[in-house]
């Protein structure tokens, strides 16, 4: 085995760029050797460190973090970095296990909805449900991405992943009554449990729900079967109608496949 090694093989076993090398080797983390030729021969001391220095790094160290670490290495500084890389991997499979069950319920309801069945208008209970909401105007797609977007930045301390999340808009009702189809007066998020922070709740209670099939397009037709299905089995609505993006954008590109749910309370409350 040889005692030095050249940049250039460092850099292939590692795959750390000579930039790199030579970064570390300014903050005086590396003291490679020169020859003859001026050029740079690292030694087994210095493999070594390299090994340190990308173990700490994967781990999230800083360069200020692992130098002070090399400069002062010691059982005892060894043991505490061995509880703080404890520490900071037992963070990680936290975050790891909340991501995966946040993408096995997203795998699970999607595969669901795939085959959920349409057109028919049926009474559900729901929960309450808290939301934060954006009030605009909005006539295009491309404006309700846009919002959603923004409602999404303005409340990322408190929302889940954005794919994940439930959203909705409620439907111009003036628009609606004149036949005229996706026009919406706000985009809202349904945010999971009871928050401390929200804008407005949907009541708790029994909805008329009908989901339809592709584009919002003809969306103002869909909402009238429900409002006729209420007319003619009398039954009292309360509240605006509002949509729930089962399956949208975030799922697929092809309209056809977005899953649609229309939701209107019954009661007089």
């Amino acid at each position: 085995m040889k005692d030095y090694y050249k940049i250039s093989e460092i850099s292939k076993l590692y795959g750390i760029g000579p930039d790199s090398l030579r970064y570390y080797e300014r903050l005086g983390m590396l003291k490679p050797r020169r020859d003859a030729n001026s050029y740079r021969l690292y030694s087994l001391k210095d493999l070594y460190k390299l090994n340190i220095l990308r173990d700490l790094r994967a781990l999230g160290f800083s360069m200020e973090q692992v130098k002070d670490y090399l400069d002062g290495q010691s059982i005892d500084n060894t043991l505490a970095l061995l509880h703080r890389e404890d520490l900071l991997l037992r963070r990680r499979i936290e975050e790891l296990e909340k991501r995966e069950k946040i993408i096995k319920n997203r795998i699970s309801s999607l595969s669901s909805l795939r085959d959920a069945p349409e057109g028919t208008v049926f009474t559900e209970p729901c929960p309450v449900r808290y939301c934060v909401q954006v009030t605009e105007h909005i006539t295009r797609d491309e404006e309700m991405d846009f919002l959603i977007k923004k409602l999404h930045k303005k409340h990322e301390n408190i929302v889940q992943d954005l794919g994940t999340l439930t959203i909705g808009a409620f439907i111009s009702v003036p628009e609606l009554e004149s036949g005229i189809s996706n026009v919406y007066t706000s985009v809202f998020f349904v945010l999971e449990g009871q928050p401390a922070e929200y804008d407005f709740t949907l009541p708790a209670g029994d909805y008329l729900s009908y989901r339809y099939r592709g584009s919002y397009d003809d969306n103002a037709r869909e909402v009238r079967k429900v409002l006729d299905h209420a007319r003619k089995n009398g039954l009292a609505t309360s509240g605006r109608p509002f949509e729930i993006y089962e399956i949208d954008n975030r799922d697929t590109i092809k309209p056809e496949e977005f899953l649609t749910k229309i939701q209107i309370k019954l009661g007089t409350g």
